[in-house]
């Protein structure tokens, strides 16, 4: 039995050499990912340039930042569901080449229709990545390397934020803002066409697999071996997710940092220029960059000490996620509010590095209560409610920016808007303190490794 766990790949694929090529897989997805947040960002940066052209108003923009992502959570758990049967691979690298010929598209628009359609077009083709992506790293990376793994994937979220952010705004303010759509469009198509060959698809449940031949006795906590050898159907795929109170009360959280977290990725541009008077291209670049470095510093060392906390209890991966949180709530409220350039910078990073602790175990927590046949399905569902519940955020400030208690004083509605975020972030705090407690009770066992 060893012999077969000690390979991850399918019977076809062409074995590579020596035991690196699962970090391999997490820089070929890394790629990937950054071109997924890139193209997303580079919309939101250049807000002022349609704003100026199209005359669209607040409202307006926080629906085009929504459309996307209530698309997104709406295919989500059929991406999943299909990620749990099909070859993964395929839908990774076939989305990553469909989302990108939208992205070229979009420098075509010129109504407001247009730009709701290609946005909800982008949502449906990235919204097969994270559910089969993360299924696929799960079967390379174990319970020692899991968390280490997602995090550093996690990272190329925060740069791929940066260069769309930037580039995008960069290239508006010289060449016109429909140039960056093609340039990261057609990027990312022949990134999709190099891997084809080069990304190959893992058997599910390897690595749990091998984690249970080499578990002492004594360590209960884990994916029996058997567990990935047969599809589930959907009333139990459905039944093994919704039965276990911890995934949902993830499902949950994420709902509340996803709220945050987009309301920051659609309105930080924008209000750079409106309170503090910065170019377009400066905004862009300073909107993603304090906060997207912060994270992509701090997301490792969550990875590497949730791996180290759940080794010796359960619920460790959620601690580190809850401390994000906590603190993380004050530099929310501190960046809203403040009308100090030094406070809105440093308050910017120190929320970054809050926010990558929590990032670093989104699925990694989920995973430790759902076994391989239903993870694709799980990551699906909980973008579907993360992304959902989440796509409220932009909206919600479009809405308070124009209609708020300040009357016609928008910037000052739009600041207290962005600053409610840390009452969310403290609701996620609470939620996940409940999820930790009692995460023992929903723990996937490990059976007893064969002889």
């Amino acid at each position: 039995m060893s012999k077969n766990i000690a390979s991850p790949l399918m019977k076809g694929d062409i074995a590579p050499v020596g035991q690196n090529y699962k970090w391999w897989v997490v820089g070929m997805l890394w790629a990937i990912c950054f071109f997924n947040y890139a193209d997303r960002q580079a919309f939101f940066a250049v807000f002022p340039a349609l704003k100026a052209e199209f005359g669209f108003d607040a409202v307006q923009l926080g629906l085009l930042g929504s459309a996307f992502a209530w698309i997104y959570a709406a295919a989500a758990p059929l991406a999943g569901f299909v990620g749990d049967r099909a070859p993964r691979k395929h839908l990774i690298l076939g989305g990553c080449l469909f989302w990108s010929g939208i992205t070229v598209l979009t420098g075509g628009c010129g109504r407001l229709w247009q730009f709701v359609g290609v946005r909800a077009m982008t949502g449906l083709g990235e919204s097969v990545y994270f559910p089969s992506a993360m299924s696929l790293l799960s079967d390379y990376h174990g319970r020692r390397t899991r968390s280490l793994a997602f995090s550093l994937h996690q990272s190329a979220v925060y740069i791929g934020s940066i260069g769309g952010s930037w580039l995008g705004a960069w290239l508006a303010e010289r060449h016109g803002w429909r140039v960056g759509f093609y340039f990261f469009g057609g990027v990312g198509i022949l990134l999709g066409l190099l891997l084809c060959r080069v990304l190959l698809e893992p058997k599910r449940g390897a690595a749990d697999a091998m984690d249970a031949e080499t578990a002492p006795p004594e360590d209960t906590h884990g994916v029996a071996p058997a567990s990935a050898e047969k599809p589930l159907g959907l009333e139990k795929t459905l039944g093994m997710i919704f039965s276990k109170p911890t995934a949902l009360l993830l499902m949950a959280v994420f709902l509340c940092a996803n709220f945050v977290a987009t309301i920051f990725l659609t309105w930080t541009p924008m209000f750079l220029v409106d309170k503090f008077h910065f170019g377009m291209a400066k905004a862009g670049l300073f909107g993603t960059l304090f906060i997207s470095i912060a994270s992509a510093l701090s997301v490792p060392i969550g990875g590497l000490l949730a791996d180290r906390l759940a080794v010796r209890f359960v619920g460790g991966r959620m601690c580190v996620q809850a401390l994000g949180l906590f603190v993380g709530a004050t530099f929310v409220v501190l960046v809203g509010l403040t009308t100090n350039m030094t406070t809105l910078l440093v308050s910017m990073t120190l929320f970054g590095l809050c926010k990558g602790l929590y990032d670093s175990n989104i699925f990694a927590s989920l995973y430790d209560v759902i076994e391989p046949r239903a993870r694709g399905t799980a990551a699906g569902i909980m973008n579907t409610v993360g992304w959902g519940g989440g796509a409220l955020g932009p909206v919600a400030v479009g809405f308070a920016t124009k209609y708020g208690r300040h009357g016609a004083d928008t910037l000052a509605n739009m600041s207290e808007a962005i600053a409610f975020g840390g009452v969310i972030y403290i609701l996620g705090g609470i939620l996940l303190v409940t999820a930790a407690i009692r995460v023992k009770r929903d723990a996937v066992h490990r059976a007893p490794a064969a002889t």
